[in-house]
């Protein structure tokens, strides 16, 4: 067993593939105490530059359309991550109290970004640059302040928002 691996909040029916798994994860980019990779978050890099490219390029809004949400998993079967096979595995023996928060912190990006797309699409139609440049940037903004609760979470906080906080994203 790693030393100064937290087993704290870690399910006892969690425990063996979770240790197990935190051993293959030493070395690598994969967190051994949550058993998450940021590289995940990269996927989120991407409609971040696209939301604050629009206002000087509003083509763009088209490119973000296309955007879609990806599953941990389905991230890194895509990827070139070194050790991918082992963040595809991980995943399910990452504990409760992480995979929770992860998951509960993406599926507020993934709704943030269909959301900030579906605005800044009428803002785009009304016309006004000035409310154009400022949506995209609090959309942009809101997206990249939970990509950093979600690599919180990697890095085993387990930290969740509470509604009025995430409407507080959705409203712009």
């Amino acid at each position: 067993m790693m030393e100064g691996l937290d087993l704290d909040g870690i399910q006892p029916e969690e425990r063996e593939a979770f240790l197990a798994y935190s051993d293959k994860a030493v070395g690598t980019n994969i967190n051994p105490q949550t058993l998450l990779a940021t590289d995940y978050l990269n996927h989120f890099n991407e409609i971040i530059m696209m939301l604050e490219m629009i206002p000087d390029v509003p083509e763009c809004l088209e490119e973000a359309r296309e955007w879609q949400p990806k599953s941990y998993q389905d991230h890194f079967r895509d990827s070139q991550f070194r050790d991918k096979e082992l963040a595809i595995e991980a995943y399910d023996h990452v504990p409760s109290k992480f995979r929770a928060a992860f998951e509960n912190v993406i599926s507020q990006m993934n709704a943030l970004v269909a959301a900030s797309i579906d605005h800044i699409a009428e803002v785009i139609e009304g016309g006004n640059p000035e409310e154009l440049r400022f949506v995209c940037s609090e959309a942009s903004r809101g997206v990249q302040k939970l990509m950093d609760l979600a690599s919180a979470v990697i890095h085993g906080s387990s930290k969740i928002l509470d509604q009025s906080e995430i409407d507080g994203f959705l409203a712009h």
